[in-house]
């Protein structure tokens, strides 16, 4: 006899394990189903984004940082090193300590909250019956009043590029590189190609980018895009737009990439090849026959505004679903199902949710572009202030970049926010909570921000808008 739950979540990655721990916290008897095994061979939670993606990520970027800081930009501050070197083992034992710590923690609050986690492949059947195949093969069923899908996503694998996990790589194997390859070769230049890339380019690797798109940085405002490729030219990221990947070949000397652009058929020598084109909903085997859930033509759960499927107490958040794939935009849609299950108020509000890519500089956008504003034919009126006229950044000796605002040009509500530059990653944070609560140009150019600080910049760029910036001629 399968035993019985208020809740199933299948997928423990941010929206799955934090849908479980709110349903929890909420009254209901809730289980997590994850099949994700960690580089011990253990079962992990987390999901991607915490054992092979947001976080694992993050610590390289900032490990590799500091090692390109140490090499080129302490001199200014009067601070020198001699013959610095990186430890490559190191610095990855230090990420998989990080991942560790985090996995253990969500176990930790599942056990706090009283969740249940259950380690094995989930597959929903009929009337929300649960099957589960564990690691040696034994199945399990249970049943739930709702269950929540959080199956998360995958990397998108080219039949011409598959990944062998030594020389073609996808996220996780480009996280585990137990040397700086000499020569790197990275597909797509969205936001895992630019990051990783951005790593060992750091660390001293030749890479090269192919995007097949003829514009960088498509999905972000074209100011800012410009002002990021000015600085990764800068960095010796070799990022060639109109390149589409035709063969790789793996040879005993290393992988030979065909591809053709604007001037033809090209070919290129590397030593690893991260593929990097986008990552696709993980739905494959996940629905039985008779569930009632659908999916769309690209392989997505299909739901409505509110997360529900259409299927009695089914309901569908994170990746597998419409709408970005960035972790905390499935955080929330976990959080608002779970509440709506309790009968209460759930709140996702899909315009709103920040985009965020963690280079140096970094970029971060919420809203619509410029681009997009001006095709919907709405008047609009922006302003912007750089980096390069704020204390702070000056004194950081980090002063690419810039803030763009947007507005309504007749009600001068905030319609966009554009960032290139320092810790542009929380600077955002402001202009979504005045994009949230419906906020003005206005708005952020009458609040006081502390001085000196970053966030100066969001203020100028607001008082730009009505061209009254202080501190640049308007």
């Amino acid at each position: 006899m399968s035993e019985n739950y208020d809740v199933i979540v299948i997928g423990a990655g941010p929206a799955g394990y934090v849908a479980a721990i709110r349903a929890a916290q909420l009254g209901m008897k809730t289980a997590c189903i994850d099949s994700f095994i960690g580089k011990d061979g253990k079962p992990a939670l987390g999901g991607t984004c915490l054992n092979v993606g947001c976080i694992p990520s993050k610590a390289l970027l900032d490990s590799s940082r500091q090692f390109h800081n140490l090499l080129h930009g302490f001199e200014a501050h009067g601070i020198s090193a001699k013959s610095p070197s990186i430890d490559v083992a190191t610095m990855v034992g230090r990420k998989d300590k990080i991942v560790k710590q985090f996995t253990g923690g969500i176990t930790a609050l599942f056990k706090a909250n009283k969740v249940t986690a259950i380690a094995g492949f989930a597959t929903l059947k009929a009337n929300r019956v649960v099957s589960v195949k564990d690691a040696d093969g034994k199945q399990s069923e249970y049943t739930a009043t709702n269950v929540i899908i959080a199956a998360g996503s995958v990397p998108i694998e080219l039949p011409f590029a598959k990944f062998d996990g030594k020389h073609i790589v996808d996220n996780a194997g480009a996280l585990d590189f137990n040397e700086v390859p000499k020569r790197l070769g990275v597909i797509g230049a969205g936001v895992i190609g630019l990051e990783l890339g951005s790593v060992w380019r750091r660390l001293g690797a030749e890479v090269t980018i192919l995007e097949a798109l003829p514009d960088f940085l498509a999905a972000a405002d074209a100011d800012v895009a410009k002002v990021a490729a000015r600085e990764f030219k800068k960095q010796g990221l070799d990022i060639r737009l109109g390149a589409k990947l035709t063969k790789a070949d793996v040879g005993k000397k290393g992988i030979t990439l065909g591809y053709s652009d604007a001037k033809g058929e090209q070919s290129l020598e590397v030593d690893k090849l991260l593929v990097a084109v986008g990552r696709r909903a993980a739905t494959v085997g996940l629905l039985a026959e008779g569930s009632g859930v659908k999916l769309d033509d690209r392989g997505r759960v299909e739901v409505d505004q509110h997360n529900w499927t259409g299927v009695e107490g089914v309901w569908a958040v994170g990746d597998c679903v419409r709408g970005p794939m960035l972790a905390h935009k499935g955080s929330e849609e976990g959080i608002a199902v779970a509440e709506l299950i309790a009968g209460k108020a759930g709140h996702v509000n899909l315009d709103t949710v920040p985009w965020v890519i963690y280079t140096e500089p970094e970029i971060a956008w919420v809203g619509q572009t410029e681009a997009q504003i001006k095709e919907s034919g709405v008047a609009y009126k922006t302003g912007s202030f750089p980096f390069a006229a704020i204390g702070r950044a000056v004194a950081m000796n980090e002063t690419a970049g810039h803030v763009k605002i947007i507005a309504d040009a007749e009600t001068d509500r905030v319609l966009g926010v554009h960032m290139v530059g320092p810790l542009v990653s929380e600077l955002i944070s402001e202009a979504v909570v005045t994009m949230e609560f419906k906020g003005s140009a206005e708005d952020l150019a009458r609040i006081v921000h502390a001085h000196p600080t970053l966030s100066e910049a969001v203020h100028e760029a607001a008082l730009a808008v009505d061209k009254r910036a202080i501190h640049k001629a308007n």
